[in-house]
């Protein structure tokens, strides 16, 4: 494997697993949904991990799958550089026969910021990464903003979001996905709040930002990674001109 710089090397490292994790689920089928999910995980992790290993062998990494014992390891918290990756992000979707929104995360964060990010859909057939960011679409005039929510656990608070600002509310599957949904024009925004982790939104959130979206708590403030709990329960991400009237919902619906 051959790369250029980091952000080359996200989405490459991304893409990759993605496509083994495209392999594996052709080749196992879907006969057994918990084994492919777990063999899922442990293959892109192990992949990732080695990758990271070899080709950056400074830098720290966090990872779903990490134990918890080097999630709490000190020296990433010291470290001026850390990877962030989700080896699979929507594993329930991944082991569903027809479903296409589940991904593979890669992030950098350096410094205290992420600086470079991907995405990797491989049942769609695509990477979004910050080594070519997607231009954020246009918003469409005079349609009702599509919010995008989980499949199985929507927050109530976002169905009254929903309510009072007249918007629509989509299903979809993995947090990459539902932010990469915003990016690709399929819906204006992602809502969430009740819990979620930083492996879960730093890649799509790096690609966001590169991208020119809006992405913060759902307070507004700004999303912090490497943290030495990474909990990061709420965010919103959303085309940049509709996250004011997101943002004064939400400060209204929390009063």
């Amino acid at each position: 494997m051959t790369v250029r710089d980091d952000h080359a090397l996200a989405a490459e490292l991304a893409t990759t697993a993605g496509e083994k994790l495209a392999a594996l689920r052709a080749e196992r089928g879907f006969a057994e949904p918990s084994a492919l999910r777990k063999e899922g995980d442990l293959t892109s992790h192990l992949f990732l991990m080695e990758a990271l290993a070899r080709l950056r062998p400074d830098d720290s990494v966090l990872s779903e799958e990490a134990t918890s014992q080097e999630r709490l390891d000190s020296r990433r918290l010291r470290a001026e550089r850390v990877w962030i990756v989700d080896p699979l992000d929507g594993t329930r979707e991944f082991a569903e026969e027809g479903r296409a929104d589940w991904a593979v995360h890669v992030a950098l964060w350096e410094r205290g910021a992420l600086v470079a990010g991907a995405v990797a859909l491989p049942a769609q057939g695509r990477t979004l990464s910050t080594a070519e960011p997607p231009a954020p679409p246009a918003p469409r005039s005079g349609a009702r903003p599509r919010i995008a929510v989980s499949r199985t656990r929507p927050p109530e608070f976002v169905r009254d979001l929903a309510a009072l600002v007249g918007a629509d509310l989509v299903p979809i599957g993995s947090a990459g996905a539902k932010i990469s949904a915003v990016l690709t024009g399929e819906v204006e925004a992602y809502v969430h709040a009740g819990g979620q982790y930083e492996w879960d939104s730093a890649a799509p959130v790096a690609v966001a930002l590169a991208a020119g979206a809006h992405a913060s708590r759902i307070d507004g403030a700004s999303l912090i990674y490497n943290q030495g709990d990474p909990s990061l329960p709420d965010i919103l991400v959303s085309l940049p001109g509709l996250a004011p009237t997101l943002l004064a919902g939400i400060r209204d619906l929390h009063r």
